[in-house]
């Protein structure tokens, strides 16, 4: 079952968010985003090379509109993992296919493709109610900075995997995509280090010594996200996008048994039921958006493959 690439792929990012998690305390945003990048550029080179692939590309501004949009919300993200519990981070990351479902409405209504969807509506609105139990003022200041950085993060993976299932669908492969991502993910990780820098006594992006913690941390960052990165973009080619991205939610339930077996994070009720409101509102408006995207395919050419997202972009 092709879509059983993304409950592999949630599998492998829960690792990667703890390594994420442990890094922190140890390199800074910038650096982590980096240090990912140059794993996974040097990894997915390598084996272009000993398959004998490609990686020059006739599609240069797609992958780089994928590339920023990608890494700002992979840096949101990161720095959330590092100031939130883990199954926090990963859930408000992981609103992604409501911001989906959501922005291909508006666009639809906004082509006077669609009417008004109360349903849609309704799904939007409780993933916010959740955001609000699972984020309520009883957190410290600074997280719940961090929860929003975590919202904005979920906000740009939505327009970043938009991007992923188009060039899929224009014949590029996954380790392309992934490749130029990561090359994205070293230069602004770079920039970002070498900013922080000329600002002396800001440790929080200046650079910070390694020793055998830290790059079997940093290693493990690399690998763990470039294989994730693959199974994710081959689950959204050529799995079902309606249970391609339900099984991403899996993704919240490994973060929670991780958070919890190695900080001892116990949400009380209130942080679970946010949870669990804005699993189910994720489901619904990934429900929505197969709904939808059967009804404009039945309009639309015999060429097009049916995806809801491949359709509407």
């Amino acid at each position: 079952m092709p879509s059983l690439w993304m409950l592999f792929a949630s599998f492998v990012f829960a690792i990667m968010g703890v390594c994420v998690k442990l890094a922190s305390d140890l390199y800074s945003t910038s650096e982590i985003v980096m240090y990912r990048g140059a794993v996974g550029m040097i990894f997915l080179f390598l084996l272009t090379r000993i398959r004998g692939g490609s990686l020059k590309t006739s599609l240069p501004w797609h992958h780089v509109w994928r590339g920023v949009v990608g890494v700002t919300a992979l840096w949101l993200w990161f720095h959330s993992i590092g100031k939130l519990p883990l199954a926090t981070a990963t859930t408000l990351n992981y609103m992604s296919p409501i911001w989906i479902a959501a922005i291909l409405f508006v666009a639809g209504w906004w082509r006077g493709q669609n009417r008004f969807e109360w349903g849609l509506t309704a799904a939007i609105a409780m993933s916010f109610v959740g955001v609000t139990l699972l984020l309520r003022p009883s957190f410290h200041a600074d997280q719940w900075f961090s929860g929003l950085i975590g919202l904005t993060s979920g906000a740009l993976s939505a327009l970043a995997y938009l991007q992923v299932r188009k060039l899929g669908q224009m014949g590029e492969p996954e380790y392309r995509v992934v490749f130029y991502f990561s090359v994205t993910g070293v230069l602004a990780g770079l920039l970002g280090t070498l900013a922080g820098s000329a600002f002396p006594g800001n440790s929080a992006t200046t650079w910070h010594a390694h020793d055998a913690k830290g790059l079997a941390l940093l290693l493990a960052i690399g690998v763990t996200a470039t294989i994730a990165q693959m199974a994710m973009t081959r689950a959204y080619r050529i799995g079902k996008t309606l249970v391609t991205a339900n099984l991403q939610y899996t993704g919240i339930v490994f973060s929670a048994v991780w958070g919890i077996v190695i900080w001892g994070d116990l949400l009380d009720w209130l942080g679970w039921l946010g949870m669990g409101i804005i699993l189910a509102s994720g489901v619904a408006a990934t429900y929505y958006n197969a709904r939808n995207t059967a009804a404009l395919t039945a309009k639309a050419s015999a060429a097009r493959t049916g995806d809801p997202i491949s359709n509407e972009v």
